[in-house]
């Protein structure tokens, strides 16, 4: 398979007015991080030369959150969408900031395109999509996924050899056209070459009034290009984030993921279904967690340590083989074989010696007396 340029595009401008909040969908948060970062995660096992993201919305703030929190292997740069006309435009808005030919050659790329509310999608998969792009050679190459309720999504239409014709969105589509299972994820691999001359000759004449990119699709193909599609693994892949119930169902899928992860590294949940790890959160071997456990942000945990049961730490320290029972802790230092709780109390600063033993807690500052 030829090596070719590889570069991305996330799609991050819009407002979520369906999650009603001031806040930019793409900030909303999941397992203690920006929605969007997930996305940016799933990328970066992919060879990427550089990803754009499109910002719209209170552009500033999700620019200044990217640059902050974004993984670091991952050269970034922000376009701005000024008004929202639409995925189609967004992707053309995108284009101006990747050159159409690469050093090498003249050599055209290949661009991946994903929407920043997509948290769910797996590295893995974005991975075998773009190979399967690669090794067909195709103008483009769809994430398709097939739903016992496709209602919603946009309807994957193809020829009769097979090949994609073209994508209809629901709010276009006729009972026939809704009758189909296959759905398109708003996942894409595109030819670079051949992407903007057909987003020129897409036409916001549709129910939304908007650019769609799933109608470049439809260019390509009676243009006389091929346009293939890899059917995700797991159809839940597909689930965008547009309202709180939906960003509650993604965060429960990621923290089941999280959970998982851990306890094939050596650390022992008795109840996942009651514990919370964020994303950041790092633990070592033979670690216990007990139900009610909600361990956040940049927490870490030694080897050995047990967590529990209901108790909660935020941005601590705990050192191998303590014992935290019922703590509600903030960043904080626990040291190693320290006891603490039940019914502890540890405010922003504090500080516990190692091989501390102590009943019913509050250190109200940093080194602070127990009351």
């Amino acid at each position: 398979m030829r090596h070719r340029p590889l570069d991305a595009i996330v799609l991050a401008a819009g407002e979520g007015t369906r999650m009603r909040s001031p806040l930019p969908k793409p900030l909303h948060r999941l397992c203690g991080r920006p929605m969007v970062l997930h996305v940016l995660d799933a990328l970066t096992e992919l060879p990427i030369d550089r990803v754009v993201v499109v910002v719209g919305y209170r552009s500033s703030e999700v620019t200044k959150t990217l640059q902050a929190e974004a993984p670091p292997e991952l050269r970034l740069e922000f376009v701005e969408q000024t008004r929202p006309l639409g995925t189609g435009d967004a992707v053309a808005v995108a284009l101006t900031a990747l050159p159409e030919a690469y050093a090498a050659g003249g050599e055209d790329g290949d661009l991946v395109v994903l929407p920043g509310d997509a948290p769910l999608v797996r590295p893995s998969t974005l991975a075998a999509l773009v190979r399967a792009h690669r090794s067909s050679d195709a103008a483009a190459t769809l994430l398709t996924a097939r739903l016992a309720d496709p209602t919603g999504y946009g309807r994957i239409v193809r020829a009769k050899g097979g090949d994609v014709a073209r994508i209809v969105e629901h709010a276009d589509a006729t009972a026939e056209e809704r009758a189909i299972d296959e759905v398109g994820t708003s996942i894409y691999c595109f030819r670079h070459a051949v992407l903007a001359p057909a987003l020129r000759r897409v036409s916001p004449d549709n129910a939304q009034g908007e650019y769609y990119l799933t109608d470049a699709v439809a260019v390509l193909h009676e243009a006389g290009y091929p346009v293939a599609a890899v059917e995700a693994p797991d159809g839940g892949e597909a689930a965008g984030v547009n309202d709180r119930a939906q960003l509650a169902a993604a965060e429960a899928e990621l923290r089941g993921r999280i959970n998982e992860r851990w306890m094939r590294r050596g650390v022992t949940m008795t109840d996942p279904g009651q514990t919370y790890v964020d994303a950041q959160v790092v633990l070592d071997e033979d670690v216990t967690l007990l139900p009610g456990t909600m361990l956040e942000g940049a927490t870490t945990v030694g080897r050995g340590a047990v967590v529990g049961p209901s108790s909660r730490l935020v941005d601590c320290e705990v050192g191998a083989g303590a014992r935290l029972e019922q703590v509600v802790a903030t960043a904080s230092i626990v040291g190693e074989d320290a006891v603490v709780g039940p019914f502890a109390v540890l405010s922003p600063g504090s500080r516990l010696a190692a091989g501390t033993r102590t009943g019913p807690l509050f250190v109200s500052a940093p080194g602070g007396d127990a009351d």
